[in-house]
């Protein structure tokens, strides 16, 4: 039997590469690398192809420019501190102190690792949804948890409330919940969201929200933040950054918010991550959570409109695309195609047709993985021009 590649064994749980103990590259630098290495059209990592908003980029160039290129305070600027919270209170009605209830990371990855890694010991029970972002596993690993997952199952990626009842138990302590959904794309429902409150305080375990996709929903999907949910918020840590709703993955700019206590232990664990990251990106950030409506409705409509154009392409070219109401991704199933294995295809796919998709095994243990075995995740959130090229090189697919 062929060993699984490097990022299979740490999707799947496996934390150790080899007996020296090393991490295994991730899923996204090595089919990130496969693209550069073949010139295929990169569909597979979720980084738009297209700067953000001039006022942010100028922004940054200003803030360079006067000279803030030294460490930024620990928890972040108070720029971006007062800018997060007033974001809170403007979209979601929550009152939170910029002093106390904010931490400024080095992007949501940050945010995680450093919360994860300070509430779960050895032993402890994290729950989160599965597919999952392949960080999740990752850090609760390092940190000597047990990631316990409730699979989401069919085109609409749903949650059974039997199954998720059965992911709690006395060793739970966290739930990393990621709303709106990578990689499917899918929205919690207000059921679902209820149920794992419900639970959350019947166990007396911590909600961890990863909100990166808050402003990229669609067809009329509004973002429900877990903590505005009535008793919810001395329980939860919200997650969110900069980097998808203003086009700058690269700088690395998140954050976090919640009860001050909570906050405080998180902070004790980042200092000894990043310390502090991106002092004349800060300032920029904060800009943009401060501009208008509009924007912020815009870039939902543009993307939607993405979406739609590499969906049909996707249809044309024989696969069956699910249903995409937010984040950067639409999920297709390879199947009509005769392709049952979606991580093979994804590894030929450069040679067949120039494009890089990731499979969704990949964000799976073994069990869902074979249940998921024939589904792509591809990412929309590049330029026109790029998604019609790469439709029209997969339809040869169907050929």
């Amino acid at each position: 039997m062929t060993p699984p590649a490097p990022w299979q064994r740490a999707a799947n749980g496996a934390m150790l590469l080899d007996g020296a103990g090393r991490l295994a590259p991730t899923i996204f630098a090595e089919m990130s690398a496969l693209a550069t290495a073949t010139d295929s059209i990169n569909l597979g990592q979720g980084f738009p192809d297209e700067d953000g908003p001039d006022e942010v980029l100028e922004a940054a160039h200003e803030a360079l420019r006067s000279g803030l290129n030294q460490y930024p305070p620990g928890r972040g600027m108070p720029v971006l501190l007062e800018a997060v919270a007033a974001h809170q209170r403007r979209f979601y009605g929550l009152d939170v102190d910029p002093q106390r209830e904010v931490l400024v990371t080095a992007g949501a990855t940050e945010a995680l690792a450093a919360t994860i890694l300070a509430f779960v010991d050895r032993g402890d029970e994290v729950v989160t949804l599965e597919p999952f972002y392949d960080a999740y596993g990752a850090v609760i690993g390092l940190s000597g948890g047990v990631h316990v997952t409730v699979p989401l199952r069919g085109p609409d990626s749903t949650v059974d409330a039997d199954e998720l009842r059965r992911a709690f138990g006395p060793r739970t302590r966290l739930v990393v919940l990621n709303d709106p959904h990578n990689p499917t794309g899918s929205v919690l429902d207000d059921a679902t969201r209820r149920l794992l409150l419900e639970l959350a305080v019947e166990h007396d375990a911590l909600v961890v929200t990863d909100e990166v996709y808050e402003h990229l929903l669609f067809d009329g999907a509004v973002h429900v933040p877990f903590a505005t949910l009535p008793g919810a918020a001395a329980r939860t840590i919200s997650i969110s950054s900069g980097g998808k709703t203003f086009n700058t993955t690269g700088w690395k700019i998140g954050w976090l918010t919640g009860p001050a206590e909570l906050v405080d232990r998180i902070v004790a664990v980042k200092q000894y991550l990043t310390f502090v990251n991106g002092s004349v990106f800060q300032p920029a950030i904060a800009v943009g959570l401060g501009l208008p409506d509009a924007y912020f409705e815009g870039i939902a409509r543009t993307l939607a409109h993405k979406r739609d154009v590499l969906s049909d392409g996707l249809r044309r070219a024989g696969f069956a695309v699910r249903a995409s109401h937010g984040s950067y991704f639409v999920v297709a199933d390879a199947a009509p195609l005769g392709f049952d294995d979606a991580a093979d295809l994804c590894r030929r796919l450069p040679e067949l047709a120039g494009v890089v998709g990731l499979p969704i095994s990949a964000f799976c243990h073994p069990e869902l993985a074979a249940e998921q075995s024939s589904l792509v995740r591809f990412a929309f959130c590049k330029r026109i021009e790029v998604l019609e090229q790469a439709s029209a090189q997969l339809a040869s697919l169907s050929v």
